[in-house]
C-alpha cells in the first residue's frame, strides 16, 4: 500500500507538469516526435542532407559505400528517460537542486509522451543500474515513473554513464527516443553514446549550477566531491585560481559539445538557476525546422 503523503506528492507533480504540457509542449512535442517510431524497409545509397544516423554500416561495410536504411512510420514512439541519480545531483546553488529540476524535466517529457499515445520507460542510474522500468502507455504507467523519480532511493552515488547506455543497448529492440537527463560529470561515455546513438534517437539534457563554471570570491572554502567524499581547502579569493577553474570547466564544456555535435546528438543546455521550459521550447522548435527542412530537401 503506497502512503498517501506519496500518492499526494506524486499527484500534486503531475497537476503542475501537466500544465506546462497543455500550455507549451504538448504541440510541440507532437510535431517534433510524430513519425520517428519506425519499422525497417529498405536501405538505399546515402545522398547529401541524409541523416547520418540512418547509415546501415553492416551494408556500407559490405559494398564499399555508405547506404541508410528507410523506415515506415509507425504511430506510436517508444521513450526512453534516462535519469542520473548519482550524489552530485543533490547541489543547488539557486532554490532547487539539480536532481529536483531534473525529475520535473523528466514527468514534463513523459506526460508529453503519454498524450501522444506513445509508450515511456524509466532508467535510473549512478555508477551502477539502479532501476529499470519497461516502456508502457498509460497515465497509471506513467505516474508510476513519476513516483520512481520522487522517491527512489539509489544504492550508489557515483556516476557511470556508460555503463547505463550499454545496459540500454541490450534491452531496447526497437528505434527509441532517449533522453538523456545529467550533469554530464563524468568522462568514460563516448564509445557506449556512440553506439547507442546509431540505432537510436539520443538526446541530452544537460543541468548545470552556475557554481559549477565559476567559483565565488569567498576567500577559503572547502570543496567536497559529494560522491567520492574527497575534500579539497581553496583560496577563492586568488583570482588566479577562479580564472583557472573557469577555463578547465569553459573547455570541459566545449569538448562535452564537440563530441556530441560529432555524434549527431541534441543538447539540450539547463541552467538550473532559470526555468528550464524556454530551452525544452527552443529544442523543440529546432528539431521541428530541422524536419521541415530535411522534407523541402528530399522533395
Amino acid at each position: 500500500m503506497i502512503p498517501k503523503e506519496i500518492l499526494d506528492k506524486v499527484r500534486r507533480i503531475e497537476i503542475q507538469t501537466r500544465s506546462v504540457v497543455d500550455e507549451r509542449f504538448a504541440g510541440e512535442y507532437h510535431s517534433v516526435f510524430r513519425g520517428h517510431g519506425m519499422e525497417f524497409a529498405e536501405v538505399r545509397e546515402y545522398q547529401p542532407g541524409d541523416d547520418v544516423r540512418s547509415i546501415d554500416w553492416n551494408v556500407t561495410a559490405r559494398v564499399g559505400s555508405p547506404f541508410i536504411k528507410i523506415f515506415d512510420e509507425e504511430r506510436e514512439l517508444t521513450v526512453m528517460l534516462v535519469v542520473d541519480a548519482s550524489a552530485s545531483g543533490a547541489f543547488g546553488s539557486g532554490q532547487r537542486m539539480k536532481g529536483e529540476i531534473g525529475v520535473e524535466i523528466s514527468a514534463v517529457l513523459a506526460l508529453s509522451a503519454i498524450r501522444n499515445n506513445d509508450r515511456v520507460g524509466l532508467l535510473i542510474f549512478t555508477d551502477a543500474v539502479e532501476l529499470f522500468i519497461p516502456p508502457r502507455k498509460g497515465r497509471r504507467h506513467v505516474l508510476r515513473v513519476i513516483r520512481e523519480l520522487l522517491y527512489f532511493r539509489p544504492r550508489s552515488k557515483g556516476t557511470a554513464i556508460g555503463v547505463a547506455l550499454e545496459f540500454l543497448e541490450r534491452v531496447l529492440h526497437r528505434r527509441s527516443v532517449i533522453f538523456l537527463i545529467s550533469d554530464f560529470l563524468d568522462s568514460r561515455y563516448t564509445g557506449p553514446l556512440r553506439y547507442l546513438s546509431r540505432r537510436h534517437d539520443v538526446n541530452a539534457v544537460i543541468l548545470e549550477d552556475p557554481r559549477e563554471r565559476q567559483l565565488p570570491d569567498v576567500h577559503f572554502v572547502t570543496l567536497r566531491d559529494a560522491e567520492s567524499g574527497e575534500t579539497l581547502l581553496v583560496d577563492t579569493h586568488d583570482r588566479r585560481v577562479r580564472d583557472a577553474y573557469a577555463r578547465q570547466q569553459a573547455q570541459y564544456a566545449r569538448q562535452r559539445s564537440e563530441m556530441l555535435r560529432r555524434l549527431t546528438i541534441d543538447e539540450v543546455y539547463i541552467d538550473t538557476t532559470h526555468s528550464y521550459i524556454e530551452p525544452l521550447v527552443r529544442f523543440f522548435r529546432m528539431r521541428t525546422r530541422r524536419r521541415q527542412a530535411r522534407r523541402v530537401g528530399g522533395r
